[in-house]
């Protein structure tokens, strides 16, 4: 993999991962139409992922900061509350991640009518945002574990996990801003642990990866993720998420046709 070709991934992944067009789709379909080969795919994915985990912290500083000063106080105020709720959204991944871990990774072998299919998904999903219009509720226990179900099934390559959680948390008839800052921190426990688990198993330290272009990749996503973080919470606040249903359908129907 050269320098340009993890660069490329870098910027996919920093853009993607936040605008609800999903990553792992357009991941799949850069591989597939660069014809770009990835020695340890699944490792240079993590760290690609650890890059836009980066930015969510950056952009949610404050009030990550603000969740962890509740949690060591030990009290079961709001932002504790708030805390139980993310994790009780990540019940439904974990389910997947422990039962169904292989199935869902024999997805992610360049099938990329998979791919088409679940971007015409997400295009439908942010296409029946435009028709909810009464967004007043905050989180509750029950629309976290149903937005976390959303999480967990956006596994699936080129279904937006983004753009499923915030547009399920809307279709419940939770608040724009509440929508979005959940859907971006509910991601974090996850691919940090993730990558805890690479390093700990040594899957970034095979050799398999050249220092380079992993650089390369992890900065592009990191700087590119901060950038689409930002825009991506002003997009939804002006409720303006059918322009991706357009754009998701349109790629979904390409990549079928390329497939």
């Amino acid at each position: 993999m050269s320098l340009i070709e993890a660069f490329i991934l870098g910027l996919i992944q920093g853009l993607s991962e936040f605008l609800p067009i999903s990553s792992s789709g357009h991941i799949e379909l850069a591989k597939a139409i660069g014809n770009i080969e990835v020695k340890d795919d699944a490792s240079f994915t993590i760290i690609l992922h650890g890059g836009t985990v980066l930015s969510t912290i950056v952009v949610f500083r404050k009030e990550i900061w603000s969740l962890l000063k509740s949690l060591l106080s030990f009290k079961w105020d709001e932002d504790t509350q708030y805390i139980a709720k993310l994790a009780a959204s990540l019940i439904p991944l974990g389910i997947v991640g422990v039962f169904f871990k292989d199935e869902v990774e024999s997805l992610f072998e360049g099938n990329i009518v998979v791919v088409g299919a679940m971007l015409i998904i997400t295009s439908v999903l942010l296409g029946f945002t435009f028709f909810s219009k009464k967004n007043e509720k905050g989180i509750s226990f029950v629309s976290a574990i149903i937005i976390g179900i959303a999480q967990s099934v956006a596994v699936l390559p080129g279904l937006s996990r983004s753009g499923a959680t915030i547009s399920v948390a809307l279709l419940l008839g939770v608040k724009k801003e509440v929508a979005t800052k959940f859907s971006f921190l509910m991601v974090l426990v996850p691919i940090i642990a993730m990558n805890v688990l690479a390093v700990a198993d040594g899957d970034l330290s095979s050799g398999d990866l050249e220092i380079m272009p992993v650089a390369v990749g992890f900065i592009t996503s990191f700087v590119i993720g901060f950038i689409a973080c930002t825009w991506m919470i002003k997009i939804v606040n002006k409720g303006k998420l059918i322009y991706f249903a357009g754009y998701c359908l349109l790629a979904g129907i390409g990549a079928i046709v390329f497939g």
